[in-house]
């Protein structure tokens, strides 16, 4: 078993944003800033490249940079999200892979811990899907050198259902360190995920925002989330009060976390990332010029203000 999978057990790793301009324009003065302010918190690793940091909208200039900021930030073990990036060319299945072992390449030269592969959608379709994508995770662990995190992501985000018996083939894998789920709302696709995993010894991670409670009652005994970006420490009382099997400490701290999520996961789903940046403003952590996502829909003032009248109640 590789050693992270004991060092991340039962920890919280925020899937983290990346400040931007309007325009899309990286700003590392910020970004810096929220490295150095998120990781004095209690984190057991970061995920950068993940969905809620833009990483494949990303160049691969501001990847690098991106994961350098971090890495120079902390050295608690950093997971990069490795796929196709948005401005590769990847006509089919072949080039998709070979653009999701170029990413896990880059995210090895530039010092993260484990690489955590987006699923190919297309894969979903096909009577060998399931053996396809088992061989992508082999090839990403061997070329890279580094340790896996299975990913499975809802379609609205561009992925595609994990069966039970994929998330046994890969936990399986010697690199494989555990499988996130991100199912956004499928309870039963959820719980049957994280039910693949018992007694495997892998780690059993909750990606699940708007489901987070629950999923550790299902037996999710890590966290990998794009709600820590903003709440750090909202999201790890719940982890801290279910280990300790503080269990009306528990409830208590879900609830919390809980009504947060319900201010800033809903649909449109992918306006979740302007949400968590108006969060990370008004907690300080993000500026104002910084606060952007030009990658996700347009939204109207009336969300901002329903974001920051729930953290002001929170915090009240």
């Amino acid at each position: 078993m590789h050693p992270l999978v004991e060092r991340l057990r039962g920890t919280l790793l925020p899937a983290v944003v990346t400040p931007m301009d309007s325009d899309g324009v990286v700003a590392y003065d910020a970004l810096t800033a929220y490295a150095g302010a998120l990781t004095a918190q209690s984190v057991g690793g970061i995920a950068v490249w993940a969905h809620t940091g833009r990483g494949l909208y990303l160049s691969a200039g501001d990847r690098a940079k991106v994961l350098e900021t971090w890495r120079q930030a902390t050295d608690v073990p950093i997971v990069a999200g490795v796929g196709v990036p948005r401005s590769a060319q990847a006509a089919g299945l072949q080039e998709a892979a070979d653009a999701t072992v170029e990413m896990a390449l880059a995210a090895a030269a530039g010092g993260a811990d484990a690489v955590m592969v987006y699923p190919l959608a297309a894969l979903g379709d096909l009577p060998d899907g399931d053996a396809q994508a088992v061989a992508l995770h082999e090839r990403v662990a061997a070329e890279s050198g580094l340790p896996l995190v299975g990913f499975y992501l809802h379609g609205e985000a561009g992925g595609y259902p994990y069966s039970p018996s994929l998330i046994r083939e890969l936990l399986a894998l010697d690199a494989m360190l555990g499988v996130k789920t991100a199912t956004l709302d499928r309870a039963i696709g959820c719980q049957d995920a994280i039910w693949a995993g018992r007694g495997s010894g892998k780690l059993l991670i909750t990606g699940e925002d708007r489901m987070y409670g629950p999923s550790f009652m299902w037996g999710a005994d890590t966290a990998l989330v794009g709600i820590a970006s903003a709440q750090v420490e909202l999201s790890a009382a719940v982890l801290r009060a279910w280990t300790a099997s503080d269990h009306s400490g528990f409830l208590t701290a879900w609830d919390r976390l809980d009504r947060f999520a319900a201010a800033t996961f809903y649909a449109p789903i992918e306006g979740y990332v302007q949400r968590m940046l108006w969060a990370a403003e008004w907690e300080g952590l993000v500026p104002a010029e910084a606060a952007h996502d030009p990658y996700g829909p347009d939204l109207p003032p009336s969300e901002r203000d329903l974001v920051i009248r729930c953290l002001e109640e929170l915090h009240s």
